[in-house]
Order: structure tokens, then sequence, then C-alpha cells
């Protein structure tokens, strides 16, 4: 069986989390990796919206990040 989660992993592992998709969604967002992967592969018609979806999505995880960190102080 496995042990509970302590909270300080769960922050860990949230924190982990918010970061990975943070760097993900910049890189999409600032570079155009994602617009060449999409042209490479025939779906460069979705790029019209693309911002619509990258920007908030970046919002979101800069705000898991923030609440990760902001838990892991008020743990330790």
């Amino acid at each position: 069986m496995t042990s509970p989660e302590t909270p300080s992993n769960k922050n860990d592992r949230l924190l982990k989390y918010g970061l990975i998709g943070t760097v993900l969604v910049a890189l999409c967002c600032f570079t155009p990796i994602l617009m060449i992967l999409l042209g490479v592969v025939g779906l460069s018609a979705m790029l019209g919206w693309i911002d619509l979806v990258l920007l908030p999505a970046l919002a979101v995880f800069i705000g898991i990040t923030l609440y990760a960190l902001w838990r892991r102080g008020r743990i330790n």
C-alpha cells in the first residue's frame, strides 16, 4: 500500500507541475516551436486561435506555480 501524502509532498508535486507547464507554454508562446510543428504536420489552420488558448494557459500555470510557492512558505 502507498503511504498517505504529506502536505509538503503534495506541494512539491504541485510546484513541479506548475513549473513544467509554465516552461512548456512559454516556449510555445514566445518561440515559433508550435507554429513550425503544426506547419510541418499540415495543421497550420489551427494557428489562428492559438493565442486564445496559450495566453490563458500561461496565466493558469503561473498562478499554479505562485500558489505552490505560497503554500511552501506557509508550511515551512
